[in-house]
């Protein structure tokens, strides 16, 4: 209710700034250079504020203001996979960064010669899994890589998972008497040299062999805390998948291997883009995508998301309509 409150008072500021700028525009001559730079400052401004009201009308969904689990992935490719899922990682910091989130690496898997195997990172904020949710899939990098001497054209693959962080119990049920915790070692640079204790905790959920792990904390409470954190959401998604198969399987038409269905690729060599397959955005500034720059995507994503809500949402009024008509 105080969120709601607070759109209201937002929407209606928003409002008198418009009506003002309006104001304000009628009164600027077109010899004062002065005044229409402020004015154009202005309008800069509001129109910034625009953009971000209407993304908000984006995040209807139930999750949309809880944190997130981020999971990485190394998929196909060897070196250069887990070099590109390094690079991912580093890219999705960056971003949360730049939108004042907080990050914490719960479980990192150094690769063998270079970046990392798997990572799983929390992240907190203001709608964040709104925002993020859309990351979810596989992202492909296409470059000439320098794991061989030849430097030969790479395609590389890395999985991103997005969760949200399930606070409720009475959401995600889970009963302590199916869950095994195990306890061990924690291992890497993090965990070998500053660990003395077995602190890393591992917990699998028996009747879906659900498995959670955290090391990276100090203290195994810690750690356990945020494994039962990364199970509840791997459990959310565990859920959701197993139900959308029923339902696909009633429909004929379930498809498996979500492993191939790529939604962006970045390629480096032999041009410079990233383009996102679903909605068909594309930018050629490759670094600044790799450094964080992503906001583009993420809009464009939500507007088509919401696009694709609204017409699921006409179709199935004509189809009651014309129920409704067939029986009269």
């Amino acid at each position: 209710m105080e969120n709601i409150k607070k759109e209201i008072e937002k929407w209606g500021t928003l409002k008198e700034n418009i009506e003002s700028l309006e104001d304000y525009l009628k009164e600027v001559s077109g010899n004062d250079l002065e005044s229409q730079e402020i004015l154009l400052e202005e309008y800069q401004k509001i129109k910034k504020e625009l953009v971000e009201f209407e993304k908000k009308t984006f995040f209807q969904e139930k999750y949309d203001e809880n944190e997130v689990i981020l999971e990485i992935h190394a998929g196909a490719g060897g070196d250069d996979a887990q070099d590109w899922a390094e690079m991912l990682m580093r890219m999705y910091l960056r971003f949360c960064e730049n939108q004042n989130w907080k990050t914490k690496i719960l479980n990192k898997t150094a690769g063998g010669e270079a970046g990392i195997k798997s990572v799983v990172i929390e992240v907190s904020g203001e709608m964040v899994f709104g925002n993020l949710k859309g990351e979810k899939g596989v992202h492909r990098l296409v470059r000439q890589s320098p794991f061989n001497s030849d430097s030969l054209r790479q395609t590389s693959f890395a999985a991103v998972e997005i969760w949200p962080v399930i606070e409720s119990d009475n959401e995600i049920e889970i009963n302590p008497s199916e869950l095994r915790i195990d306890v061990f070692r924690s291992s890497g640079a993090g965990g070998q040299s500053v660990n003395t204790t077995d602190s890393a905790v591992r917990i699998t959920h028996l009747p879906t062999n659900v498995v959670a792990t955290c090391q990276n904390e100090r203290s195994q409470i810690k750690n356990k805390e945020s494994a039962i954190k990364v199970l509840k959401a791997r459990l959310y998604q565990y859920l959701e998948e197993k139900q959308k198969k029923e339902q696909e399987a009633i429909k004929g038409e379930y498809k498996s291997a979500e492993w191939g269905n790529q939604i962006r690729s970045y390629v480096f060599h032999p041009y410079k883009l990233v383009k996102d397959h679903r909605t068909g955005h594309e930018v050629s500034d490759v670094e600044g995508v790799m450094n964080g720059e992503i906001e583009g995507f993420i809009e464009k994503y939500l507007k088509y998301l919401n696009k694709s809500t609204k017409s699921k949402i006409t179709r199935r009024r004509s189809a009651l309509a014309r129920q409704a008509n067939n029986k009269v």
